[in-house]
């Protein structure tokens, strides 16, 4: 008989690598997303006359397409431009989940965390006038810095709850979530000074072109004219990578990281475990708050205080989807968001073929939270790679192999096992 080489092959090796195994759970989970989208069209097409099989296949075609879904030319620069602007947010809100989950939190307070780092921005982007666009990006930074401050300081909240008193951090963000909502409407529509002066524009406030200090776009609206896009993108790619940096090569990541693999072991370790609690919670809520201060402080952007109250900011609970789509990688974050906002730019051109917005909307909302699952298709893969690595261990590789005569018993054992199970 023939000696084998049980050298792994190239495509093995590739395979067992857990970045791999976490990108194919994230491809398999956006296609569960891309068909339960694809059968809910074709539910539609049947059900309504005017709308057929072929206009299905044409709306995944648009969606599939995204910001290039446009048969205007001059509008697809445009619409990757706002494509862009519009993930940045979302970014920072994902990275703020990510880097909870990986403490052992579960940050659902990411919305209201958004909303008081927008009260904090514009606070200060709004009241202090400037005349000169050098005093503009001092006040921008300092807007910035409010808005963070905000959002890490409602983080704290949600944290010291968690560290002290063990409450469950997922009731404390649902209820700090709805006090942040009402807190900002109360102060805004209080504050008559920045409160726009258009009689059709009664419940928003001024934007920040307005008061001189925006968001710089050192020429990105040059590549991409018609668009909102700034400096947003940059800022929040160098945010993910610090954050990765922080996590996987330094002291304190590897604290947090442990706190949230195991609590128990990483107290009788010697870690603090209640501060490791608090500073993941803190920098999660200055993560969201970031994300906040950099959408309203775009020159563009209006802010409507009155309708805050009633309903929470959809990047909050998106950054959920974005985060897990990347298995709450920081790195990944950037690339799951990127591609959330590119199907709802394509989302857009559903009407063109037939289905309203509404249904469009639900079609989109699927595919984004079919993200859940990535972290159980995950863990579907690594189960698969361990029963491989355990016949490999007793040298069984192909169903004709015998194997060895050392390995008989303990299979013989195993068998009998499932059997008696």
């Amino acid at each position: 008989m023939s000696k084998k080489n049980n050298k792994p092959s190239f495509f093995v090796n590739l395979y067992n690598k857990d970045a791999t195994r976490s990108l194919l759970s994230s491809l398999i989970s956006v296609a569960i997303g891309l068909l339960a989208g694809f059968i809910i069209m074709l539910v539609i097409s049947f059900i309504n006359p005017d709308i057929s099989i072929g206009n299905a296949l044409s709306g995944l075609g648009r969606l599939l397409k995204g910001p290039f879904a446009s048969t205007i030319s001059k509008y697809v620069l445009s619409n990757v431009g706002n494509t862009i602007f519009y993930a940045v947010p979302l970014i920072f809100t994902g990275l703020s989940v990510a880097i909870a989950y990986k403490t052992g939190l579960f940050n659902i307070g990411a919305a209201g965390q958004y909303v008081m780092g927008t009260m904090g921005a514009l606070l200060v982007g709004l009241y202090i006038q400037t005349n000169t666009r050098v005093a503009g990006i001092f006040v921008w930074l300092l807007a910035l810095l409010a808005g963070m401050i905000m959002g890490a300081l409602w983080g704290v909240l949600s944290g010291l709850l968690k560290a002290f008193f063990n409450i469950n951090e997922v009731i404390v963000c649902i209820m700090t979530n709805w006090i942040a909502a009402n807190l900002a409407t109360w102060i805004f529509s209080n504050q008559s000074a920045i409160i726009s002066k258009e009689n059709t524009k009664g419940s928003y406030l001024i934007k920040t072109i307005e008061s001189g200090n925006y968001t710089p776009k050192l020429g990105l609206d040059k590549l991409f004219p018609g668009s909102y896009i700034d400096i947003g993108i940059i800022i929040a790619i160098i945010f993910a990578i610090l954050i990765y940096i922080l996590l996987n090569k330094t002291t304190l990541g590897y604290e947090l990281k442990a706190c949230g693999a195991n609590r128990n072991a990483s107290r009788y370790a010697g870690l603090n475990e209640k501060r490791n609690i608090i500073l993941s919670m803190a920098i999660a809520g200055g993560l969201a708050g970031l994300g906040a201060s950099l959408y309203y402080l775009n020159p563009g952007i209006e802010y409507n205080f009155v309708s805050q109250y009633s309903a929470l900011p959809s990047y909050g609970f998106n950054g959920i989807a974005s985060a897990f789509l990347a298995n709450c990688n920081p790195i990944g974050v950037i690339i799951s968001s990127l591609f959330i906002r590119y199907l709802n730019q394509g989302g857009e051109y559903l009407t063109s073929v037939g289905y309203n917005r509404y249904i469009a909307d639900i079609i989109i909302a699927v595919i984004i939270y079919s993200a859940g699952f990535t972290r159980f298709v995950k863990e579907l893969l690594n189960r698969r790679k361990e029963r491989r690595e355990y016949k490999l261990a007793l040298n069984i590789t192909s169903p004709g192999d015998p194997p060895r005569e050392e390995n008989k018993e303990e299979i013989k054992e195993e068998e009998g096992g499932a059997n008696n199970g």
